[in-house]
């Protein structure tokens, strides 16, 4: 009996050793096909970006007749030509104008928007409530109903022709979906650390500075990523504010190099796209792991 049990006793460990085998294996097979079915989809993802990145090397006729991202002879001339544009400034001019608008409504909007977060997150106020559903409602109020009343209001500031209506608004906390962002973000950080400050002789204000402000990083480089490439891409504000050549950005001289002519150099204006591209991107890039922690933290979680 003492044998026959040993018998036993091995089998069921072989079969259970089997069986731990055939899990493994199965589940390694499910990780293979997983990646494979993501690297794929990336791929469709990816393509025209650089199927861009590709065209911006080839002729004009080329970029109609290939489907293939690598041109048959590499072109650089798309790149010189587009840089200098059909007008009396260089591409270089138009990214300055595109800074001098992104840059100071960047600042802006992370100023106002954290202010205004900070005020509905930790303050008792009368009718808050009421004031913070308002706020949400602002999100659900397409921008196009508001274009003739904000020029007109501009139109009477004299600000018409200049950078002013494209950036000052930012200073009041425009942006409800970065206030409300930042809101979820500060009600989901413990009270502790500013009670303790308060406790040290901290006002609200250095509380602030050096309690939340710090443990906001994620969700104020969330904010600011995407008030960069949103004004970035902006093309409607600028071409309602701005009539003077010297003025526009990126985005409106992009346009501008299409209507130059009845023939379209379209070598040039991908290249010039994938240069417009890149400011995007690389600020995407370095900001990757604090822009997933604020999105993901702050409550806008998919």
């Amino acid at each position: 009996m003492g044998a026959k049990t040993i018998v036993r006793e091995e089998e069921l460990i072989k079969k259970d050793e089997a069986r731990r085998i055939r899990r493994k294996r199965k589940e390694q097979m499910g990780k293979v096909l997983r990646y494979t079915v993501l690297c794929i989809v990336g791929l469709f993802m990816l393509y025209p970006l650089i199927w861009l990145v590709g065209a911006s090397f080839k002729t004009n006729a080329e970029i109609f007749t290939s489907i293939g991202f690598l041109p048959s002879e590499f072109d650089f001339s798309g790149y010189a030509r587009g840089w200098n544009t059909s007008t009396q400034y260089t591409f270089a001019t138009y990214f300055a104008n595109t800074f001098k608008i992104v840059i100071p409504k960047m600042i802006l909007t992370v100023i106002s928007t954290v202010l205004t977060a900070y005020g509905f997150a930790r303050f008792k106020i009368p009718g808050k409530k009421y004031l913070f559903s308002i706020l949400i409602a602002t999100l659900l109020l397409p921008n196009v109903v508001l274009r003739i009343p904000q020029y007109l209001m501009f139109r009477e500031f004299n600000w018409l022709n200049s950078y002013k209506p494209l950036v000052v608004p930012a200073a009041f906390a425009v942006d409800a979906f970065f206030v409300f962002m930042l809101i979820q973000f500060i009600r989901g950080l413990p009270k502790d650390l500013e009670e303790a400050a308060v406790i040290d002789g901290c006002n609200s204000f250095q509380v602030l500075i050096y309690v939340l402000i710090p443990m906001l990083k994620p969700a104020i480089i969330s904010v600011a990523l995407f008030q960069f490439m949103w004004t970035m891409n902006d093309f409607l504000g600028p071409l309602i504010y701005l009539s003077s050549v010297e003025k526009y950005p990126v985005s409106i001289a992009l346009k501008m190099s299409m209507d130059a002519s009845a023939l379209v150099q379209w070598n040039q204006i991908i290249a010039m796209s994938v240069i417009a591209l890149l400011p995007s991107l690389i600020v995407f890039f370095l900001a990757q792991k604090h822009f997933v922690d604020g999105i993901s933290t702050s409550g806008l979680k998919g």
